[in-house]
This record gives C-alpha cells, structure tokens and sequence, in this order.
C-alpha cells in the first residue's frame, strides 16, 4: 500500500505565533480612542521639520508597522515617503514613549500580530 508521509498535514497544522504577520484580520488594531484619538496624538507631537517647512516640502507620509499581541508597536518604516525629514519626524513620532499600547487586532478571538499602515499629512499654514 502507499505511505502517507505525515510531514506535510503536520506543518500545515503547526502555526509559529511569533512569526505570523497578518495583513487583515476580522479585528483590526485599535489606537485607544480609535482614528480621531490617534490623529489628535499624531498632531499634538508632530514638530515639522525646519529644513521642509523652508523648502516649503508638504505631502502624505505613510507610516507602516506591526502591533503586537500585547498593543506595542514595532518593525516602524516608512511604506511611502516624501523626505527624509518628513520621513524621520513621522518615525519619531511612532517610536515616542508615550504612544499608547494599542488594542490588538484579533483573529478567532486571539490576539495576534498585525501589519497596520497610518497616513501622516504634512501640510503647510
């Protein structure tokens, strides 16, 4: 009779947590407060940089980074940028020590890891 080598179900069935990223989830993660909450954060520590403000460089950044299982933030970098300062100065703000933990995305009702982008408007008075 044939052999039913057991390696293939078995990897299949072996979910490595910590490696997971997913991109969408049936829960996607929550800044505390949800969008307005975190606009009014992104706003409130944004400084423009002097050397786009002078070059009067203004446009979207968009930042991407993975929320962890437990709301922390890592893997920050830019997913489309405009400058290295406007890129840099969006960075800063997501590595700040008081960004918030997030609410973790969650699948099947278990928390896990997600990809999650967020567009920063640099925009000139």
């Amino acid at each position: 009779g044939k052999t039913v080598s057991n390696n293939q179900t078995k990897s299949n069935n072996e979910k490595n947590p910590t490696e997971t990223v997913h991109n969408c989830v049936e829960v996607m993660p929550e800044f505390p407060g949800g969008q307005d909450a975190l606009f009014k954060f992104i706003s409130k520590n944004l400084t423009y940089p002097k050397a786009a403000a002078k070059n009067e460089i203004q446009g979207r950044v968009i930042v991407q980074f993975i929320v962890e299982k437990d709301g922390t933030i890592g893997n920050i970098r830019i997913y489309k940028g405009i400058s290295p300062e406007l890129d840099k100065e969006a960075i800063r703000v997501f590595s700040l020590p008081t960004m918030p933990k997030w609410k973790p995305g969650t699948s099947d009702g278990e928390p896990v890891r997600v990809r999650y982008s967020v567009p920063i408007t640099f925009k000139l008075n």
